[in-house]
């Protein structure tokens, strides 16, 4: 039934019952009266097919019916195997969930979202445990800004019967946002470094504390001063 109907989809060869046509191929297009075309179509043993009919006038091409609509079914094949299949990731946490379970919860969230699906993070509250819902709100909030760089919030908590849910879509690859907290981690990484960097002002290092006929840095001026004199007289 389905190869039925794809066939059925164009009209081809006396099918096509307009006064005329435009040719289309590989060197151009050319309107053309629509018995021109069938006769160019029979003498070359192909097919007359009608490819957009809401144009003015209707596009058709010069091409065997049956290699067209393997040509159409590949290319649609093609396009569907491009397609992302984005999917619904669950995490559950319960109102009072320790440290330990969230981190782990929370490493499977991020590889949910650098895998481009989506994550539904709820929090179940179970009989009395519905007291607790500001800290399961705390909860998912917490567990937003931990995701910051990997998602983006869809929809903030909200609680729905006995589950309050929050919602994350993946980022795009290459524009993820770092969170604040990694932007601090950062900046003092750079404040360590740039405090231990010691400005050097000749490749020699000359210790000044350390006295000896006058301390270094004396002998040094005077060491200058002789290769001064040296290169003067070696001039004259």
């Amino acid at each position: 039934m389905k190869t039925d109907k794809k066939q059925n989809q164009y009209r081809i060869n006396e099918q096509i019952r307009v006064r005329e046509v435009r040719i289309v191929g590989d060197n151009g297009s050319t309107v053309m009266p629509t018995r021109q075309a069938l006769d160019m179509a029979h003498q070359q043993g192909v097919d007359l097919v009608e490819i957009s009919p809401n144009a003015n006038p209707p596009v058709c091409r010069l091409i065997d019916y049956s290699k067209f609509l393997y040509q159409q079914k590949k290319r649609q094949k093609e396009m569907k195997a491009k397609q992302v299949k984005v999917e619904v990731k669950e995490i559950r946490f319960g109102p009072q969930t320790d440290e330990h379970d969230y981190q782990f919860k929370l490493k499977h969230a991020k590889e949910f979202l650098e895998e481009g699906n989506k994550v539904r993070a709820y929090v179940f509250f179970r009989g009395r445990s519905i007291l607790f819902k500001e800290q399961g709100e705390v909860l998912l909030l917490r567990f937003a800004n931990d995701l910051e760089e990997y998602g983006k919030v869809e929809s903030m908590p909200s609680l729905e019967g006995k589950k309050m849910f929050l919602y994350l879509a993946p980022k795009k690859a290459g524009v993820a946002k770092k969170s604040q907290q990694a932007r601090d981690r950062e900046a003092e990484a750079k404040d360590v470094v740039n405090n231990n960097a010691k400005p050097k002002a000749t490749d020699i290092e000359i210790d000044t504390d350390t006295p000896a006929n006058g301390g270094l840095l004396a002998n040094a001026r005077i060491s200058a001063e002789a290769l001064k004199r040296l290169t003067e007289e070696t001039d004259a």
